[in-house]
């Protein structure tokens, strides 16, 4: 692993776009949706430290980025373009991150409706992500 060779601009970019793309994902396209599969209701909003749920996932997020630009950087200079680099995220994104939280939302009794949100986005913005880092090499 060479983190010098990391195009760190592209991660920041990746990061921020995955970060817009779960503000709208979680806000106006699923928001009513994702509260009633977790049971979430107003009065649990209430007190909850914003900047540090938010600050968090950008850390958490930007971690991801990172091991992405790692295993895109991995193939020979030019190798990877925009569509090596979504399909890469593609894959990671479903035969990765949705079987497994689809394992633990199946043992968590949770719905598949609700993994069909969660999954979805993290399908869709490692896919994003890894086509942006992709486009950078």
């Amino acid at each position: 692993m060479d983190f010098s060779t990391i195009n760190w601009l592209a991660v920041l970019v990746a990061t921020l776009a995955s970060f817009a793309l779960g503000a709208l994902w979680y806000s106006l396209l699923f928001s009513k949706t994702w509260q009633r599969e977790v049971g979430m209701t107003e009065d649990m909003k209430v007190g909850v430290n914003l900047a540090k749920v938010f600050g968090t996932c950008l850390v958490l997020t930007a971690i991801m980025g990172t091991g992405m630009a790692l295993i895109v950087q991995g193939h020979a200079p030019g190798m990877i373009d925009w569509y090596g680099g979504m399909l890469h995220g593609l894959f990671i994104g479903i035969c990765f991150v949705a079987t497994s939280t689809a394992i633990n939302y199946l043992y968590q009794r949770k719905s598949v409706l609700l993994w069909a949100i969660d999954a979805g986005y993290q399908v869709t913005f490692l896919t994003m992500m890894g086509a942006i880092l992709g486009a950078w090499q």
